[in-house]
């Protein structure tokens, strides 16, 4: 179908253009409910073990952190921590609302006349989706100024500095959420009826909000990969140099390596629906103003590459859960630990050497 042939199929979908009903004709959705992608299956099934994996993720960070005694580790942790509880409670969220639809399959204009709901839930879709993005570049950066300039600053970010880093993360991705409800830009149904998201229609409202959500998405994906990048090619250099071969920070490397499989992760969930809204903008800004529904074969792609998203929220309490050394261990009973950041810099004033062991 193309973008020509999406004018509203009827005078009801064209009056409510303007509304969050606007861009989806729910008969549509009714009609192809027995459509594997659409099926409640996915929805329930992705967000129990969604659920699960983060709690036990949570429940492993608490226990983890009450045993440690390093500034630079605790900090990751409460990084790590601020991921974990993120991505629980946008599947929470959002389960809450998708799961009840798919087995009642009320009609969203009477339940929701007003859109609050559905503004509701594309704003959780929005900063659920752009926190564990810019969670990611945060932890990659200050991975990047631990590792490669540790003796820059006298001690390591603090439990509370690391809570308040999150917090404004929090706070920036709820900003984002909420600029449809400002006037930039506006939430609508989905296909198949069940959710609500931004909107891939070519008005300026619309474009520019889709365009500034994916590209921000994408810059941080870029600038994990870039701090994560360096940071690994750091230790791997340290690893080679022949006067600290055998003294190894266990858990600098612990600490990549979680990165490192975040980063993968969030780069092979995120960037085709990043780079899907992109190209589905700038291919319509021709037809600006001319086009009042999204075609079905859009509409399907979308859900699709969101139920790729989906996997980021499950998989991301895995990565700490099992690269950690007491798992790692186990499985290559070799890694030991070893000295930690004062052994690759071996030649330090002792004044230095004994605030920096204190800390």
């Amino acid at each position: 179908m193309g973008w020509g042939d999406m004018e509203p199929p009827n005078s009801s979908a064209a009056s409510g253009s303007d509304t969050c009903f606007g861009v989806f004709n729910a008969s549509d959705g009714r009609d192809t409910g027995q459509n594997s992608i659409t099926s409640p299956w996915f929805s329930t099934a992705f967000g129990l073990i969604g659920l699960c994996s983060n709690l036990f993720a949570l429940c492993v960070l608490l226990s983890s952190s009450r045993k440690l005694s390093s500034r630079a580790r605790s900090s990751f942790l409460v990084f790590l921590c601020g991921l974990v509880v993120t991505d629980f409670m946008g599947l929470l969220v959002t389960a809450s609302v998708i799961i009840p639809y798919h087995f009642i399959k009320f009609t969203w204009a009477k339940v929701d006349p007003g859109c609050h709901l559905c503004n509701f839930l594309g704003f959780s879709m929005v900063f659920f989706g752009q926190c564990p993005l810019l969670l990611g570049a945060t932890m990659a950066g200050e991975r990047f100024f631990g590792i490669n300039h540790p003796f820059s600053r006298s001690t390591s970010i603090s439990k509370r500095r690391a809570w308040s880093i999150v917090g404004l993360v929090w706070g920036f991705s709820c900003l984002l959420g909420l600029l449809p409800v400002l006037g930039l830009g506006r939430y609508t149904l989905q296909y198949p009826g069940s959710w609500c998201f931004l909107t891939l229609l070519p008005d300026t409202g619309n474009a520019i909000f889709c365009l500034l959500f994916a590209l921000l998405g994408i810059f941080s994906v870029l600038l994990s990969f870039i701090f994560n990048t360096v940071s690994v090619v750091t230790l791997c250099r340290v690893y080679h140099d022949r006067e600290s071969v055998q003294r190894r920070r266990d858990s600098e490397v612990e600490m990549m390596v979680q990165l490192v499989g975040i980063m993968i992760i969030a780069t092979i969930c995120w960037m085709p629906l990043l780079i899907f809204i992109i190209q589905t903008v700038l291919q319509q800004l021709p037809a600006s103003g001319r086009i009042q529904m999204l075609p079905q074969e859009t509409q399907k792609m979308l859900l699709i590459y969101i139920r790729m998203v989906t996997w980021n929220q499950i998989l991301d309490p895995w990565v700490y859960i099992l690269f950690r050394r007491a798992v790692l261990q186990r499985v290559y009973p070799s890694l030991r630990p070893r000295p930690s950041i004062l052994s690759l810099y071996p030649v330090l004033n002792p004044s230095l050497r004994r605030k920096l062991t204190a800390d």
